[in-house]
């Protein structure tokens, strides 16, 4: 058996926190789940406790989920997560990379500027430019800065002058400032037209692992799980798994879901994962991320 110490950062109790954990256990007879809400790094001793452990003395640590939802405190705790990694202490993925991808405005600056194919997009404090962008797109999604699976979204329709997710007769203006109010700097997306799926592209290592779908299955303009979507196997061609391969390689992520939607104009990426789900793979590829993630890390550290 392996002697090495991984420990998995997540939320106890989660599915996919535990069913790593498990994994690494088998193989290592070795079990650690951090919350980092129990984390205390001492920046004079250099020591990063979490119940009366020193993560610094790890030989690794997997970072699986570091806050049920994201916002910028999301990032503090990431940093914390350096002192381990100044201490020798493997991380996966590196606390940098994953530092650029919890804001979703550094990720979808690194796609841009790599020149992968995105959405129509407008980030602006303005609150006329945000309105100019909305009708110009039409229909548009304004997204939160920090979220995950569709949470804080708001679907406007320049056409209806309303909010599709919001109260009776509210005007595209007050959708707008009822948005800013909470987000400031407001990122606003052209709404796509799916074709009742998106996409998940696994990338273990860089490496293409495979591909799932989420499929609308109700009256819900997005294709989440929470939204009463379902994961579906799924074949994309060559040149849409290349696609994402680019996308991802422009983070160096260990383990990430690049979200990816065919359109007619052909693929298109969302985003690329900070942290990448077990959930899809399980029931849409059928495949056990949890274990070939750990075996990945072992073999990592081990070098």
């Amino acid at each position: 058996m392996n002697a090495l110490r991984i420990g998995v950062i997540g939320i106890p109790g989660k599915w996919s926190t535990e069913v790593l954990a498990d994994a690494l256990e088998s193989r290592t007879g070795f079990r650690l789940v951090v919350s980092m809400h129990d984390v205390c790094a001492n920046l004079t001793t250099g020591k990063l406790m979490a119940n009366g452990t020193n993560l610094c003395e790890l030989d690794g640590l997997i970072v699986k989920k570091i806050s049920q939802q994201y916002s910028p405190a999301t990032l503090d705790r990431i940093e914390l997560l350096r002192l381990a990694e100044h201490a020798g202490v493997r991380v996966f993925s590196r606390t940098e990379t994953i530092i650029r991808m919890i804001d979703r405005l550094g990720c979808t600056m690194t796609l841009r500027n790599g020149g992968i194919p995105m959405p129509k997009t407008v980030v602006t404090e303005n609150r006329s430019e945000a309105i100019q962008a909305i009708e110009d797109f039409g229909c548009a999604v304004m997204k939160p800065l920090y979220s995950t699976k569709a949470r804080g979204m708001e679907l406007v329709n320049a056409a209806s002058q309303a909010g599709m997710d919001s109260p009776a007769n509210e005007s595209v203006g007050e959708v707008v400032d009822r948005f800013r109010a909470e987000n400031p700097m407001m990122y606003i997306q052209q709404k796509i037209d799916l074709p009742g799926r998106d996409l998940g592209m696994v990338f273990l290592g860089g490496e293409y692992l495979g591909t799932y779908a989420r499929v609308n299955q109700g009256e819900a303009w997005n294709t989440t799980i929470q939204s009463g979507g379902r994961y579906a196997a799924h074949t994309p061609p060559q040149s849409t798994i290349d696609l994402a391969s680019r996308a991802q390689s422009l983070f160096g992520m260990d383990f990430t879901t690049v979200d990816v939607a065919d359109t007619e104009n052909g693929p298109i990426v969302f985003e690329v994962s900070a942290f990448g789900g077990f959930r899809g793979v399980k029931e849409g590829m059928e495949i056990d991320a949890a274990t070939l993630y750990a075996d990945y890390v072992l073999k990592e550290v081990a070098k």
